[in-house]
């Protein structure tokens, strides 16, 4: 790793880390928030953070066959429309093509989640966006 981030900035580290506390209480579904974790992190190349949430995801029971398909959910049957209507919304964020989220994705994410579970969706999705780019800028990767 080029710099231990978590230790050269505790204070920093330790607020970055603190969102997970209020997206737990929040009405997302635990398991939506891995496969949407993961699914981020797979698009961002994050070694340490695939690895992370695979096994998170793992540890509280996730289906792995369901966590191996993450990565083609579109042509998958393990998910169901709102999981795929969450991802869907995780990618355009994430990649943001043309700069935009479009119209369609986010009127399908409309048509399952709420209006504060949407925001919360899309504070997780940026959250994790966040915490991918830091572990790939200082080269984090899974301890074997």
């Amino acid at each position: 790793m080029r710099i231990d981030y978590a230790a050269t900035a505790p204070e920093g580290y330790k607020t970055l880390l603190a969102m997970y506390g209020y997206l737990k209480k929040t009405d997302l579904a635990t398991a939506l928030l891995h496969i949407v974790y993961l699914r981020v992190s797979q698009i961002n190349g994050c070694p340490y953070c695939v690895d992370l949430h695979w096994k998170d995801a793992i540890a509280e029971g996730m289906e792995p066959r369901k966590l191996n398909g993450v990565s083609n959910w579109k042509h998958m049957p393990f998910f169901t429309a709102a999981e795929k209507a969450a991802l869907a919304l995780a990618e355009e964020i994430t990649l943001l093509p043309g700069q935009a989220v479009s119209e369609a994705v986010y009127e399908e994410a409309c048509r399952y989640f709420e209006e504060k579970e949407l925001v919360d969706l899309s504070l997780a999705i940026a959250h994790m966006n966040m915490l991918n780019r830091v572990a790939i800028t200082f080269h984090k990767v899974p301890e074997l």
